[in-house]
């Protein structure tokens, strides 16, 4: 039997985990030993024993093995939150293919050297005969300020320090003076600081759950103490009140000493939804988000590791807050994109969210209106357990959903960028003194290229995907790499009407003030949003009434409940359901039924407009009867026949490199070796190398491989087995590697 090599490091913060120290492990602990394990390990010269957790394990020493040093002993207690952190990211480096260096810097909370937020009291002396006579002597003195601060106190009888200097304009000499005179006390305390101050006192709900929701609860209660290890997806409309579910799940969880993760998509989602979990456990439950300080992140992690909050709201980071008793993670729109982490290890919290369920034995609970493919997908196989509401919690019907022919409106010669129903609508709630939401789905313009005149879009003959237009009046698909030239006229209809999409929330902005000069109009994207509170401000004037239309990107329509809002339109439909991606239609449809789940959910009746050019489609029909589970059908067909995921697994290898002709060759290589047409006979599918949309961005060349396979045991073997030649071939030291599972 070979020898087995443990890399250990004595604490747990960024600084240590690029420089691990490596340890033999004893024969009769190589079974029991794993990522995460608590050591004592002999360190320095005078080999004193030291803690250590195992980040890594090999059977390659690395150096001399005659100087490497045996584990003296494994601890038993590997229920620390930081031995916890480390078996995760033992998980994320095996699951998608990263360094165990890059998995823990993705887990573990930076402990940046921030300043700790200080308060300062400012106290007289209990002797009173000492301080009366000195502040007699500081009159006659004439010694305005020390006699000020005396007085203050003297009523006061404590004062903040900070506060005091601003209101009795005082100078640090005056406090310095005081207290070496012995007539003055300062109490200096750390506190935490809070990201939440501010919000406003949150009001209290009075929940009363109607007769679908008090069901979910009971069964989720059910599952719960019966020790159910399957996920609970609920699919309940827009609308329908699924957030009051969570909180009296949680409130079960909490009671019993345990924590709850919440995990929301979005930033702007936060203000509404803390406010709610608010109301309920009080100072218990914080948040996470990227517009934190680094002080007032580490310091949330801190309240949690010392078990001094029990609820956490945040994006898919607050994942690895360092709870001890995890009871409850809950994914509320669990559809979203934003889900996907952009960086390595390109986790999804899903995955990651149902190993950290497993760790603790606690629930996890998945909600949307619109269910990605892939859980309603495992949801149907039964490995999740579905539950569906199906009626909005105010007894509100669903919003009306009307689709505009942008190809009729040119017709009829519009040429603008709204339709003449939307136009009629707007003005008709303008008069009513109700509001509007437009929203177009992102700010630049999309990639694809269609004939306004027919609808008709270029698609890749090979992955039914839309082709994205490139520079050189070229139509490339990002998946085969298939190119083309752009026709000059429409090989369905003849037009010679071909184009690209270039519209912006500014651009509509812009039209709707021309159009409705007296409309009082917002608008939030990136650009009006870029400061720490910005979507708060903006939600909060729209929610206060301050404001008629609403125009923006996603964000608006994720989630948000604002009772006056009765008319809602998605501007472009066309710019997501036409994106070079598999999930384009997936990615449309929840974004529709989303934005109509933003009308009518007071009590006056919603409309939503959808304008497209491509009205017949399958996924802009569902949409307008928001009929998810008819989607789901077409869609889930549409994924079988082409291998997408679902139905089989994806992965996706991206190559880059600075030298295009060394990203060429590790190409060729990789080719060579792997891409062979045997592993077709064990039913696996390589695609590409295709170029990434951007190819070249910041001086370096990018590509990806994908591989497809119905055995995810298969695509495991080949991560591994592709990830290890990779570093053993001396060309791809010049070249950085990333693997995304689909």
């Amino acid at each position: 039997m070979s020898a087995l090599y443990a890399d250990v490091i004595p604490g747990i913060s960024h600084e240590q985990l690029d420089k691990p120290f490596r340890y033999r492990v004893p024969e009769e602990m190589t079974e029991i030993i794993s990522p995460g394990s608590v050591v004592k390990v002999p360190f320095g010269g005078g080999n004193r024993l030291i803690t250590g957790f195992v980040t890594d394990l090999s059977d390659e020493p690395g150096f001399d093995p005659a100087r490497i040093k045996p584990i003296f002993k494994l601890v038993s207690d590997n229920e620390l939150p930081e031995s916890r952190m480390i078996t995760i990211a033992a998980w994320l480096k095996a699951e998608y293919g990263c360094t165990m260096s890059q998995a823990l810097k993705t887990v573990l909370p930076v402990k940046e050297k921030v300043q700790k937020k200080e308060t300062r009291l400012l106290k007289l002396s209990d002797d009173t005969q000492m301080v009366e006579g000195y502040l007699e002597r500081m009159r006659k003195r004439n010694a305005k300020a020390r006699v000020r601060l005396l007085e203050a106190l003297l009523v006061a009888g404590e004062l903040d320090e900070a506060a005091a200097k601003k209101d009795l304009k005082l100078t640090l000499k005056t406090v310095k003076e005081l207290t070496e005179a012995g007539v003055l006390t300062v109490k200096s305390t750390f506190t935490y600081r809070n990201p939440i101050e501010g919000a406003g006192e949150a009001p209290k709900e009075n929940i009363i759950l109607n007769e679908e929701q008090a069901a979910l609860v009971a069964e989720f209660k059910t599952a719960l103490d019966a020790g159910e290890k399957r996920p609970l997806l609920v699919h309940g409309i827009t609308g329908s009140g699924k957030t009051v579910c969570y909180i009296e799940m949680i409130d079960h969880v909490v009671k019993e000493g345990r924590q709850a993760i919440v995990l929301i998509p979005e930033i702007a989602l936060t203000w509404q939804t803390v406010r709610r979990f608010q109301a309920r456990f009080g100072e218990r439950v914080s948040i996470l988000n990227s517009r934190m300080s680094r002080g007032e992140r580490y310091d949330q992690f801190l309240r949690a590791a010392r078990g001094e909050m029990d609820v956490i709201i945040g994006p898919r980071s607050a994942l690895f807050t360092p709870f001890k008793n995890i009871g409850i993670i809950i994914i509320d729109e669990e559809h979203e994109s934003s889900y996907k982490s952009e960086n390595v290890p390109s986790y999804h919290a899903r995955e990651v969210s149902g190993f950290i369920a497993g760790l603790h034995g606690a629930s996890l609970v998945l909600g949307s209106a619109t269910p990605s493919v892939t859980s309603y997908y495992r949801a149907k196989r039964g490995e999740y357990r579905l539950f569906t509401l199906t009626r909005r919690a105010t007894g509100a019907d669903l919003a009306t959903c009307f689709v505009d022919d942008m190809r009729a409106e040119l017709a009829a010669g519009n040429r603008g960028m709204f339709s003449r129903r939307l136009l009629r609508a707007i003005a008709e709630r303008l008069e009513k003194k109700e509001q509007i939401m437009l929203f177009i789905n992102k700010r630049g313009y999309a990639g694809f290229v269609s004939c306004k005149s027919c609808g008709h879009v270029f698609k890749c003959p090979h992955c039914d995907v839309s082709l994205t237009f490139h520079k050189g009046d070229k139509l490339v698909c990002h998946y085969c790499g298939y190119e083309e030239h752009i026709e000059k006229k429409c090989p369905s209809c003849g037009s010679t009407y071909i184009y690209g999409l270039r519209a912006g929330t500014q651009k509509v902005e812009d039209s709707i003030k021309q159009i409705f000069p007296n409309a009082r109009v917002l608008r939030m994207d990136r650009d009006t949003t870029s400061g720490k509170d910005g979507h708060t401000k903006v939600l909060r004037e729209f929610a206060a009434g301050n404001a008629d239309i609403l125009i923006g990107t996603q964000m608006i329509v994720k989630g948000h409940d604002f009772p006056k809002v009765t008319l809602c339109c998605a501007l472009a439909a066309d710019m997501s359901l036409f994106a070079g991606d598999y999930r384009a239609g997936e990615n449309t449809f929840e974004l529709l039924v989303q934005a109509a789940g933003r009308a009518g959910r007071g009590e006056r009746k919603g409309e939503m407009i959808i304008q497209t050019y491509a009205p017949e489609n399958y996924v802009i029909e569902h949409a307008k009867d928001q009929d998810y589970i008819g989607f789901f059908n077409d869609e889930i067909n549409f994924r079988g026949m082409m291998n997408y995921p679902p139905v089989s697994h994806m992965l996706k290898l991206s190559l880059t490199a600075r030298d295009e002709d060394i990203l060429n060759r590790a190409v060729s290589l990789l080719k060579e070796k792997f891409f062979s047409g045997s592993l077709e006979e064990m039913g696996v599918t390589f695609i590409g190398p295709a170029k990434e949309p951007l190819y070249r961005l910041a001086d370096e060349f990018r590509v990806a491989v994908f591989i497809k396979s119905r055995d995810k045991d298969i695509l495991d073997q080949m991560m591994k087995c592709i990830g290890d030649y990779i570093r053993s071939e001396q060309v791809f030291r010049s070249v950085f590697t990333r693997w995304d599972r689909e």
